[in-house]
């Protein structure tokens, strides 16, 4: 994309923006583009004849980026200027919701995308742009929309999202951004995506009901097991949570420390704003941060300096995240919440020394005792064929033996056949030592729920 920025180029596409193209060009959506074309024409017409060029610039960016109050006169100007042409009853797209929503986003604001916006697609948590295709996460598939976004306009919405981040280079080929409403935006365009292969890809976090309850209704855990992991919650065991994109690790974590203390104090380390603890935990003296790579690396040894009586790793993506989330265990910090990127938990202290040692140095083998020797349990989660459903395949409890092995052990099995958990009633020795130090009362409960567990054959959901 040219790095040269023209606020005018952004607004019209040069001017030589070709109208809407549909699936089926029937006569009356050739009048429906038509009437975007008068409409752009009558609005550039009045910004012209302005006595204040710089005050309709700066309406035109706030209704691009997203400003209600802007929105709204563009689309009641819209309709004045329909009425006024004898032109309301026009037909327009039916993924648009009325005439005047459909004029302004085809003109300046989401196009084909708009609809993803709306109360139909509330619960749907990604949509992706590639190429002129449009593409909803619906039913937990992605599915291709009738809706074609043409290229020159989404060289224009690219650049209206790119307002929002006004430091931004324009000649870079990967973007990433938040809109008003907190939805992520990752942009791909030449040289990185392939020629004629635009994508931007929309991404928001969905606050589901945050209860262990909910969970089991949806099928994730097995309901019998809910109290054991309160009664973990309150030993405060350092946990991580991990599987693939999309296996509701993040939901867990929110789920797990909705249970927590609301009194003690916390640090929340985010790479994207997408856990809302002010809204899951109002009230807690929770301090949540978003850092990543070079910024955590930067911040690290306050934190290490740090009073909080737990860390959150809301998602570790690379060696430095990892590094300083072993670091903060092995200073004594417990209560430790982390979600990563991994299909395979007896890998996982490898995995995670190789990233340590990569971006912070060290060796391999005693990198991977320190991780071993920082987390007490690892919960693996898993997605189905039905991408809607997910399930928790596995519990294990790591340690580090006293002759140097790591051990990890596996207390829940699932079986993809007959979707039911099978436990093993087994607490490892430096996990009931923390327990009996931390809270008797809850290790009473976590040993008699576990017991009762491994008793039953199965656990269906």
């Amino acid at each position: 994309m040219d790095d040269r920025f023209s606020f005018a180029d952004l607004i019209s596409c040069g001017g030589r923006q070709k109208a809407p193209v549909y699936p089926l060009e029937t006569s009356s959506f050739k009048a429906f583009g038509k009437l975007c074309e008068d409409v752009k024409t009558a609005f550039y017409k009045e910004w012209e004849n302005s006595e204040s060029s710089t005050a309709a610039l700066e309406l035109q960016k706030k209704a691009i980026i997203g400003c209600e109050k802007e929105k709204s006169f563009f689309k009641k100007r819209i309709v004045d200027l329909a009425a006024g042409w004898g032109a309301l009853d026009t037909a327009y797209p039916a993924w648009y919701s009325d005439l005047s929503d459909a004029v302004y986003h085809e003109n300046w604001g989401l196009a084909g995308l708009a609809e993803w916006f709306g109360p139909r697609y509330q619960a749907s948590s990604s949509a992706k742009i590639i190429g002129d295709r449009v593409y909803f996460m619906d039913g937990g598939h992605m599915r291709l929309m009738p809706q074609r976004i043409e290229k020159d306009r989404l060289d224009q919405m690219i650049r209206a999202f790119l307002l929002m981040t006004p430091s931004e280079r324009m000649d870079k080929s990967y973007y990433e951004l938040y809109l008003l409403d907190g939805t992520r935006v990752t942009i791909y365009t030449e040289p990185m995506a392939k020629a004629g292969q635009p994508a931007m890809v929309f991404r928001r976090y969905l606050i589901p009901s945050l209860s262990f309850e909910e969970q089991a209704a949806r099928g994730t855990i097995p309901a019998a097991a809910i109290p054991l992991f309160k009664a973990m919650v309150k030993i405060g065991f350092n946990v991580v949570f991990m599987g693939a994109v999309r296996t509701a690790k993040t939901t867990f974590l929110s789920t797990w420390q909705s249970c927590e203390d609301p009194s003690l104090e916390g640090v929340m380390v985010e790479t994207d704003p997408e856990i809302p603890l002010h809204e899951i935990m109002p009230g807690s003296p929770v301090l949540q941060l978003i850092a990543d790579g070079q910024e955590l690396s930067d911040i690290a040894k306050n934190l290490l300096r740090s009073d909080a009586d737990y860390f959150i790793m809301a998602e570790a993506r690379d060696g430095i995240a990892l590094d300083t989330a072993v670091r903060l265990a092995s200073k004594g910090t417990k209560r430790m919440k982390m979600t990563y990127h991994s299909r395979d938990p007896v890998r996982f202290p490898l995995e995670a020394a190789v990233e340590i040692v990569k971006s912070c140095g060290g060796d391999i083998p005693l990198t991977m005792k320190r991780v071993a020797a920082s987390f007490d349990y690892l919960f693996h989660f898993v997605q189905l064929a039905d991408k809607r459903s997910k399930r928790l395949a596995g519990i294990y409890q790591m340690a580090l033996g006293e002759d140097g092995e790591i051990k990890t052990d596996r207390i829940c099995t699932y079986s993809y056949e007959s979707d039911s958990w099978v436990f093993r009633n087994a607490i490892g020795l430096q996990q009931l030592a923390y327990a009996k130090e931390s809270d008797p009362a809850a290790l009473r409960q976590m040993e008699t729920v576990l017991k009762e567990l491994s008793e039953c054959s199965t656990l269906a959901f």
